[in-house]
């Protein structure tokens, strides 16, 4: 299945890319096929993709309309999933997708999110003695949601500090951002694009980041995951958003044009946006078929107690069943 469905792929980018390049027109002119597709961290670029590929019109040449649902991460984003009210989750932790197969959920990750995080990072006010994680016993930490990729690598970052700081779930970054600023919470958590506006006016300072992690590196962050039932039931649906998503991420490394869309549809300043890709998402981070770190993912799963052992062969070959290739 998983061969076919990568060669499937690769054909449908090279002909739709064609005929579009040939007639200038819509490969589809029947009504577009729906995906509804759950986005946590609205306005992040890793997440972007199926909001500025329904803009620029790219998944209309594959037949698709994709629908966004903004969460704020973690269980939110895998009970809509689970339940599904949409199709696609995007930018999904791995230790969550982990935790609810094991449990018999019907999801299955269909490709990467992005693999060697750069642009998380955790700050402090500009007036806080905390300089870095080891100077920050007893004070509390921010993560967006329990089982999310922030929340495993706070929890890493507190074991190489080795002094005591309680980890603290506390949403989007905007909403940390505030939480902090007020005094509820010490050391906030960011993503780029968000906080460099407030780094340049040394509103914040960074003092620890995702990257300080070294078995991270290499990792899968992040995975795309699709409800089971989406998957076998509408494959060829699948394929088309599958190919109109890697469409737009090759459409999103070049250029300024995917800069300004991305400004102008989430209302970020053109400049911070264009630092936060050239310097924080290189396009090799972003590859659909990329997997890496999976027995360190299935380490982090096991330490937070959402599985209870590593996943055998035949288990992890029916977890990445439709991860395309």
């Amino acid at each position: 299945m998983r061969n076919r469905l990568a060669i499937q792929l690769s054909q449908l980018v090279i002909s739709a890319a064609t005929l579009f390049a040939l007639t200038g027109a819509p490969v589809f002119a029947q009504a577009p096929d729906v995906v509804k597709v759950a986005m946590p961290q609205r306005g992040t670029w890793e997440t972007s993709p199926a909001d500025l590929g329904q803009v620029k019109g790219i998944f209309a040449k594959h037949g698709i309309k994709t629908e966004t649902v903004y969460t704020s991460g973690g269980g939110e984003t895998m009970q809509a999933l689970i339940s599904g009210s949409v199709d696609v989750a995007v930018a999904t932790g791995v230790a969550s997708i982990m935790a609810v197969f094991a449990k018999g959920a019907p999801v299955r990750p269909i490709g990467n999110s992005v693999i060697g995080a750069r642009e998380p990072f955790w700050y402090v006010p500009a007036s806080s003695q905390v300089n870095s994680l080891k100077d920050a016993a007893g004070k509390t930490i921010a993560f967006s949601a329990v089982g999310s990729s922030s929340h495993l690598a706070v929890l890493t970052l507190i074991k190489m500090a080795g002094v005591p700081i309680k980890a603290q779930p506390a949403g989007t970054p905007q909403a940390t951002y505030t939480q902090v600023m007020s005094g509820q919470i010490d050391i906030g958590w960011g993503a780029a694009p968000f906080g460099m506006a407030q780094l340049a006016e040394k509103k914040i300072r960074i003092v620890a980041r995702y990257s300080d992690i070294p078995e991270y590196r290499d990792m899968n962050a992040r995975m795309q995951v699709a409800n089971l039932n989406f998957i076998t039931g509408r494959p060829q649906v699948l394929r088309r958003f599958l190919a109109g998503y890697a469409e737009t991420l090759e459409w999103m490394a070049k250029g300024d044009e995917p800069v300004e869309v991305f400004a102008k549809f989430y209302g970020h300043p053109v400049d911070e946006t264009r630092t936060t890709r050239d310097q924080f998402y290189p396009a090799e981070s972003l590859v659909l078929n990329k997997i890496g770190g999976i027995d360190q993912a299935m380490a982090d799963a096991q330490a937070l107690k959402f599985i209870s052992k590593p996943f055998t062969k035949a288990e992890l070959d029916e977890l990445f069943k439709y991860y395309v290739k």
